[in-house]
C-alpha cells in the first residue's frame, strides 16, 4: 500500500460496517465455542469449527485495522464473562446445523452491502475475502443439510405453456373477493421469513430459559411469543394457496435452565434478530405487489419496531449497549469550552 493510500480516512460507511463486523465476530464466537464443547455429530462439528476459525480470523484482520487507524477497538464479548462452557447442553445439533445455515445466508447478504460501500483498497479486499470463504461455508451446511434430509426446498411453481402479461389492476389488489394466486417473489418470501422465525422461536425459547434477569427472561419470552404468532401469519397465507409450510425448531430446545450465556450477550443476539427482521420485512413489502400482503408486513414491522424499542431500553438501562460510531455532537464541544 502506497504512502498516500494510508493516508485516505475510513469513511462513515466503512469504519460503521468494520465496528458492527467485529461486534457480530466476538458474539458469535462465544456462541460457537458453546456449541463446539456440546456437540455430538461428527459431520457437524467440523462446520462449527470452520464457523469459529472464520469468525476469530475476522476478529485479528478488524484489530489491525483498528490499530491502523488508531481507532478504539469494540469491547464486544469475551468467553470468560458472556458464556458458561460447562452449562448443560441448550440447543440440539440439528438446531446448530440450521443455525450456521441461516446465519451464513444472513453474513454473506450483510457482506455484500458492505462490499458495495467500501471505497479503500484493504477494506474492499477484507470484506471481498469474507464473501469467498463465506460462500464456500454455506455450501457445506446446504450439502450436509441435504445429506441428513433437513434441508426444506420453497415450495415448486407450475411451468407455464407461455409468457403472459398482467392484463388488470386485480393483480394488485388482495383486500376483499377473489385473491390472485401468490407471484413466485412473494412465496419466496413468505417462506424465508417463516423459517427465519422458526429459528428466532426456539433461539427466543431457549435464551429465555437460562436468562438471570426477571426482566430479560419476560422480555426474551414476549419475542418467543411474537415469532410464533408471525410464523402463524406467514404459515396462513401460504395455506391459502395449498403451499407447504416449513418446520420449526422449537423441539430442538433443552429443558436446560443453567446459566449459559450472559443476558448481556443474549439481549444483543435478540436486538440483532428484530433489526434484521425489519430489513427483511421491508425488503418482502417492497416485493410484494398484492397490497393485503403490503399491509400485513407493515402491522408486523409496527409491532417489532416497538418490540426493539424495549429492548434497546433494558441494555441502555443494564449498560449493556456498547456506542457505534457516529458523527460529532457539535453542541457538546461547544458545552465544554
Amino acid at each position: 500500500m502506497g504512502q498516500e493510500e494510508k493516508q485516505i480516512k475510513l469513511t462513515s460507511a466503512e469504519i460503521t460496517q468494520l465496528w458492527v463486523g467485529y461486534m457480530n465476530d466476538s458474539a458469535l464466537s462465544c456462541k460457537l465455542e458453546f456449541f463446539l464443547a456440546k456437540v455430538k455429530d461428527k459431520e457437524i462439528r467440523p462446520l462449527i469449527q470452520q464457523a469459529l476459525d472464520l469468525a476469530q480470523g475476522n476478529m485479528k484482520s478488524l484489530t489491525e485495522i483498528f490499530n491502523k487507524e488508531n481507532y478504539p477497538i469494540p469491547y464486544g464479548f469475551k468467553m470468560e464473562e458472556d458464556v458458561d462452557i460447562s452449562a448443560p447442553i441448550l440447543f440440539s445439533d440439528t438446531y446448530i446445523l440450521h443455525y450456521l445455515h441461516h446465519g451464513a445466508q444472513i453474513a454473506l447478504q450483510g457482506y455484500s452491502i458492505s462490499l458495495t460501500l467500501a471505497v479503500r483498497a484493504d477494506v474492499y479486499s477484507y470484506f471481498s475475502e469474507c464473501i469467498s470463504q463465506l460462500d464456500e461455508f454455506l455450501r457445506e451446511t446446504k450439502e450436509l443439510l441435504l445429506s441428513k434430509g433437513l434441508y426444506i426446498r420453497s415450495p415448486y411453481l407450475p411451468e407455464p405453456d407461455n409468457i403472459d402479461f398482467v392484463k388488470s389492476q386485480s393483480f394488485l389488489t388482495g383486500y376483499l373477493g377473489e385473491r390472485r394466486p401468490l407471484a413466485g417473489i412473494e412465496i419466496t418470501n413468505l417462506f424465508s421469513n417463516f423459517q427465519r422465525n422458526a429459528i428466532g422461536i426456539a433461539t427466543m425459547m431457549g435464551f429465555s430459559q437460562v436468562a438471570k434477569s426477571k426482566e430479560v427472561r419476560k422480555f426474551l419470552a414476549r419475542g418467543k411469543e411474537i415469532s410464533s404468532k408471525h410464523c402463524e401469519v406467514f404459515g396462513s397465507i401460504m395455506k391459502e394457496d395449498d403451499l407447504p409450510i416449513p418446520m420449526t425448531l422449537d423441539t430442538e430446545v433443552t429443558d436446560s435452565t443453567t446459566y449459559t450465556f450472559s443476558d448481556k450477550l443474549m439481549m444483543f443476539y435478540s436486538t440483532s434478530l428484530i433489526a434484521l427482521s425489519v430489513g427483511f420485512y421491508g425488503s418482502s413489502m417492497a416485493m410484494s405487489p398484492r397490497r393485503d400482503l403490503g399491509v400485513k408486513y407493515s402491522r408486523l414491522i409496527a409491532e417489532i419496531l416497538k418490540y426493539a424499542e424495549d429492548g434497546a431500553n433494558i441494555m441502555i438501562k443494564n449498560g449493556w449497549m456498547e456506542e457505534p460510531p457516529r458523527a460529532l455532537d457539535r453542541d457538546e464541544l461547544a458545552k465544554k469550552k
